[in-house]
């Protein structure tokens, strides 16, 4: 256990290595945002095609553990919609909860899931990512289209073009595809997608904590709270109890667990600002559930006797 434990220290570490870069002015502000494009556009989809491509997902482990995922999210997104009369949010700040409910930063959750379990379970990880990026990203969208306070420019097109544009989902539709395909590695290509890989994990993580703001947290924080608890708390035992009663084997039951652990998304941030959310409640809750995972994450190893 000290050993994933010392395995996972690095993963904060960079988080706050990126925060502390941010906060001292080490890069101007708007240095930041070229760096989050080629992290999301480029380094990313270099990691994750070749890690779906060559994932093993024969087996029952990967259904079980992406079926367990996308059913929790459902029941938790379908809960917050049912509360919602029973909430005292404006719109904006609704659609802000709903995003921190259901939606979790691949940035965090990956490099936990190689500290844990190594190169299966990251392709394990990648698989379930695949099954959960168009489920939560089309379920936030329609939500910020019916309470964001900028409908403008809301429409079916606009829903389509968020899921379309966005690559880390393109980048897991490719994996799958040439993995269904059984398309043999290409030497040069697959070298090469290997080198974008082997900066994706480390930068993404310096990205997360670069983005953090704590400004919304005191101000807010019985809604922040609330949200952290149903994110860290709830969502890990019940992903991994549906892996479970899926049959997943031990390895997706564990996958779920640090799903469902990981802290809220970044990308949640941007929707919420783009279109019309309550972009500082969104920051809070990122930064909140960031800060909680750290903690949270080593005691659900314990518990659970992951080592």
């Amino acid at each position: 256990m000290s050993a994933l434990i010392t395995g996972i220290l690095p993963v904060f570490m960079m988080i706050a290595l990126g925060y502390g870069l941010r906060k001292s002015g080490f890069l101007p502000d708007e240095a930041w945002r070229p760096i989050e494009r080629l992290s999301i556009n480029i380094f990313y989809p270099g990691f994750l095609i070749p890690a779906i491509w060559n994932a093993d997902i024969s087996g029952g482990g990967a259904g079980a553990a992406g079926a367990g995922v996308v059913t929790v999210v459902l029941i938790v997104a379908t809960v917050a919609l049912l509360a919602k009369p029973l909430m005292t949010l404006d719109g904006p700040a609704f659609t802000s909860v709903f995003q921190g409910v259901i939606r979790w930063n691949g940035f965090v959750f990956l490099p936990v899931i190689q500290s844990v379990y190594g190169a299966d379970g990251l392709a394990l990880a990648a698989v379930v990512l695949a099954a959960m990026i168009p489920v939560t990203n089309l379920m936030s969208v329609v939500v910020m289209m019916r309470w964001g306070g900028d409908q403008s420019r809301m429409s079916v097109r606009t829903l389509i073009e968020a899921n379309l544009a966005n690559p880390i989902l393109v980048a897991c539709l490719i994996g799958l595809g040439l993995n269904f395909a059984n398309v043999p590695r290409l030497t040069g290509l697959s070298d090469a997608l290997a080198l974008l890989g082997g900066a994706a994990l480390p930068l993404g993580l310096i990205v997360a904590g670069a983005g953090l703001s704590f400004a919304e947290v005191a101000r807010r924080r019985v809604t922040i709270g609330a949200v952290s608890f149903v994110k860290l708390v709830i969502t890990p035992f019940a992903m991994w109890g549906l892996c479970r009663l899926y049959g997943g084997d031990e390895m997706a039951q564990g996958v779920a667990l640090l799903c469902g652990a990981a802290p809220g998304a970044a990308a949640s941030y941007i929707l919420a600002r783009q279109m019309g959310g309550d972009a500082p409640l969104m920051a809070g809750i990122v930064a909140m559930t960031t800060v909680g995972s750290a903690v949270v994450i080593p005691v659900l190893l314990a518990l659970f006797h992951l080592a």
